[in-house]
């Protein structure tokens, strides 16, 4: 990102480029802000955009080999066109022939770093990886926002939002947008304030079944299943999401035996690390044996729905059944 932003701030730009990586927000931010520095926002001769697979190899060249029309340089974007992860010889060869009138703006989702095109990009143009943020740059984001609000939030109740809405930053902004409207008028923002207006993340009813789980709270689990169906949550998603997070607590497990920090546990297993302490908690209830059968079942459960064995909907409460029982 910082070299990206030094491309924009001196002008000196490369002639092609590849934003990819998880965090959408960020990327889609940073594409704006380079196609509004390398063209006029209002200049719509010198722009195409192609987007989805299926995109014509020749048809994008050929317009990267027409000169622009009364500007300095043409633009052309591919948005999730799979040619930075599916083999694209064509676009791999023509990449270090494009003229230094055009610029080529690729934004993927899924990307291959073994394959020639991205080698090809990070030969002769700039590769930028938007990753996830960690709870600390979130805060401080969050906060910067606030403070030009004039704003005001305290650490606990900081904890609470960002637990509730995760680490997906187009999340953030939504649901920071929903919570300065309802607290229009007042400065400090509240825990209460968060609890009212803040949508929460489906992966937090998953922890939360699975903490009800541990527990052996049978009725709050399937309660909580209950609630995840009327929120029109398919019943594979539900299995997918119960099947990390059991291979998340495996994973922490067998970290915690070899001694590692919370940090690295908690980059390794993809798990926020504000919660790491409630997911070792939720840990210490099974054995590692238990864990690993877990995700066994967890498999052989979508196995089952899959070959027509057995209905989604009822193969899901009774995995949830099984581990949940007294």
């Amino acid at each position: 990102m910082k070299m990206l932003m030094e491309d924009i701030k001196k002008g000196q730009f490369k002639n092609v480029y590849l934003l990819m990586g998880e965090e959408v927000y960020l990327r889609n931010q940073y594409r704006k802000k380079l196609k509004d520095a390398l063209l006029d926002p209002e200049d719509t001769m010198n722009r195409a955009v192609f987007e989805g697979k299926g995109i014509q190899v020749r048809e994008v060249i050929d317009l990267a080999e027409t000169m622009p029309f009364f500007a300095d340089r043409r633009v052309i974007e591919l948005s999730d066109s799979g040619f930075a992860k599916n083999a694209c010889s064509e676009l791999a060869d023509y990449i270090p022939e494009i003229p230094k009138s055009t610029c080529l703006i690729l934004t993927e989702s899924e990307v291959d770093k073994r394959g020639r095109v991205y080698k090809a990009v990070k030969k002769e143009g700039r590769v930028v990886e938007f990753k996830r943020q960690d709870d600390r740059t979130l805060a401080r984001w969050v906060l910067g926002i606030l403070n030009r609000e004039e704003r005001k939030i305290t650490e606990e109740t900081m904890q609470v939002f960002l637990q509730r809405t995760g680490s997906d930053m187009e999340r953030i902004d939504r649901e920071l947008e929903k919570l300065l409207c309802y607290t229009l008028g007042r400065e400090v923002i509240e825990t209460e304030d968060v609890e009212a207006v803040c949508t929460e993340q489906t992966e937090n009813r998953i922890f939360d079944m699975i903490q009800a789980i541990t527990e052996q709270n049978q009725r709050k689990a399937l309660d909580l299943y209950a609630d995840l169906l009327a929120m029109k949550e398919p019943p594979m998603r539900i299995l997918y999401l119960i099947t990390r997070q059991f291979h998340q607590l495996l994973q922490l497990k067998e970290m915690e035996g070899q001694g590692m920090e919370r940090g690295e546990m908690a980059k390794a297993a993809g798990v926020p690390p504000f919660a790491v302490s409630k997911y070792m908690a939720q840990c210490r209830k099974f054995s590692k044996k238990q864990l690993r059968q877990a995700v066994e079942d967890c498999v052989d459960t979508e196995e089952r729905v899959k070959t027509g064995q057995m209905g989604d909907q009822i193969s899901v409460e009774l995995l949830i059944v099984k581990y949940s029982k007294k």
